[in-house]
């Protein structure tokens, strides 16, 4: 048994060698990447969850404390939890609806001829592009009687004295969502359009002569299936976007926000790394999220390869 495994794993690694060596060119070619790779984002990522064992406070050696930092995070956090909600909750209603919400504006724009859709794209991409929107949504809900949305509902008599909508933890929460699905039509979209526009047409003609009979059925049974690595693609970007929140709710409701209205778990992450120093503790919250996010991705793959059958 032991002779036939052995043998077994030696045939397996003699294969893996004469691929290699007959695609040796290939591997030189993304041997750069690979390197920056593993330097920049494997690296990081191995060494954080080294880090999120021990205590460090950058001045000091760090120490190993096992599941410390993870039982204080879960166990007596309580503004961790908090962000965790927020962050989920931000996730829940932003990732879908940005995501179908760029997908179906793209299909509608490759609809339009060449020149206007250039030009909608443009102006639909810009918002993402932008720090100055931020500026924009502050203008909006600003809590005195010169901020628009006040200024307007006061006009109407809706009102008898300005809201403090970014005070108010009742509010801080819709409005940074409100300004992230205006913010959202950014890479993904651009993906979308780009997928749509060099989609193959005469795949639809196909489809017309085995029975696909309206633009639902084209769009569920051609479109999609055949744009399932773009889609996948976008998911990720999607997911790593709703999960990373942070320069939106910082800008809008301040850090932290009132009764950490508007605190995500990206926020923490800033606090404890970033202010604290408590680099341990921040690489655990790092580490929380990054098998979050991962758990997310894998759901989101397994649905998305399910599109057309």
């Amino acid at each position: 048994m032991e002779h036939s495994l052995f043998n077994k794993y030696r045939t397996k690694l003699h294969e893996t060698a004469q691929l290699a060596k007959r695609e040796r060119a290939g591997y030189l070619f993304i041997a750069p990447f690979m390197l920056l790779f593993c330097v920049f984002t494997l690296a990081p990522v191995i060494i954080s969850v080294f880090y999120s064992f021990t205590y460090y406070n950058i001045l000091e050696p760090a120490h190993f404390i096992g599941w410390e930092n993870y039982s204080r995070l879960i166990l007596n956090d309580d503004v961790f939890l908090i962000a965790l909600k927020n962050t989920l909750v931000y996730a829940a209603i932003t990732g879908p609806i940005g995501y179908f919400m760029s997908f179906i504006l793209a299909w509608l724009l490759c609809e339009l001829g060449t020149a206007l859709r250039s030009v909608l794209v443009f102006l639909f991409y810009i918002p993402s592009m932008s720090s100055s929107m931020y500026t924009i949504w502050a203008y909006f809900f600003s809590g005195d009687s010169y901020g628009l949305i006040n200024s307007v509902l006061l006009e109407f008599g809706i009102i008898n004295t300005p809201i403090l909508w970014l005070q108010n933890s009742k509010y801080i929460m819709p409005i940074i969502i409100l300004a992230s699905l205006w913010m959202s039509l950014g890479t993904s979209f651009l993906t979308f359009v780009a997928s749509l526009q060099a989609f193959d047409r005469t795949l639809l003609e196909a489809g017309a002569v085995d029975g696909v009979r309206n633009r639902f059925q084209e769009l569920w049974y051609i479109t999609l299936p055949s744009m399932r690595p773009q889609l996948l693609f976008t998911a990720v970007l999607s997911v790593a976007q709703a999960f990373s929140v942070s320069d939106i709710a910082s800008n809008l409701a301040g850090m932290p926000s009132v009764d950490y209205a508007g605190h995500t778990i990206v926020t923490h992450l800033l606090d404890y790394g970033n202010i604290r120093f408590e680099m341990g503790y921040a690489c655990a919250i790092a580490t929380v999220l990054f098998i979050l996010m991962i758990s997310v991705n894998k759901l989101l793959t397994m649905f998305i390869r399910r599109i057309g059958k």
